[in-house]
């Protein structure tokens, strides 16, 4: 019999990452963007190992170009990925119908920008039901304040904070797995 767990842990038969426009164009633009990606890197091939759902949104892709190449390569083909023109994901009836249709009810959510994109997107995610995961060192935006309000304004709704790390460990549960070991060699 499985130990019940606090409706606050992250669960991998509930839980879907959802990548937020990490594009080439923002690059030279949004504060540590390197560390942010490496960042999101590691929760991708974490979700390819857990078997966890990724969507990735990308911002008006004729603009801003796609999914940094480091992160487009460790996605699985069948990841769903969608462009959008509305700040916020769900914006989008394709994302929206995508996250409904995937039935999981937790969102780990990384990617930028933080107070604009990420927020939005948030918001409507909690009003859609969704228990909403932040993880904080997969998350940017053009200055550190604007990421502080950002994070602000979605802890005050309702988002939980999280890390690369937290949110990986909550969800392989326990040590000395298979999947322990496969995920603790991303983690460095």
């Amino acid at each position: 019999m499985a130990v019940e767990r606090h409706k606050n842990l992250l669960d991998a038969e509930q839980a879907v990452l959802l990548v937020i426009d990490v594009q080439e164009r923002f690059a030279s633009h949004i504060v540590d963007f390197e560390k942010m990606v490496a960042n999101i890197g590691v929760l991708v091939e974490a979700a390819n190992l857990l078997s966890l759902p990724v969507v990735v949104t990308e911002q008006y892709r004729k603009g801003l170009g796609e999914t940094v190449p480091s992160i487009k390569s460790k996605l699985r083909p069948d990841v769903g990925n969608f462009e959008k023109s509305c700040f916020s994901a769900t914006g989008s009836p394709q994302v929206a119908s995508h996250l409904a249709k995937l039935g999981r009810n937790q969102v780990i959510v990384c990617g930028i920008e933080t107070h604009v994109c990420v927020n939005q997107t948030v918001h409507d995610l909690l009003r859609l039901g969704y228990q909403v995961h932040l993880v904080t060192d997969a998350l940017s935006s053009r200055s550190a304040e604007n990421k502080l309000v950002g994070l602000a304004k979605m802890y005050a709704a309702g988002a939980l904070p999280s890390s690369v790390e937290c949110c990986l460990f909550e969800m392989l549960v326990e040590s000395g797995t298979e999947r322990f070991k496969a995920v603790q060699k991303l983690v460095k």
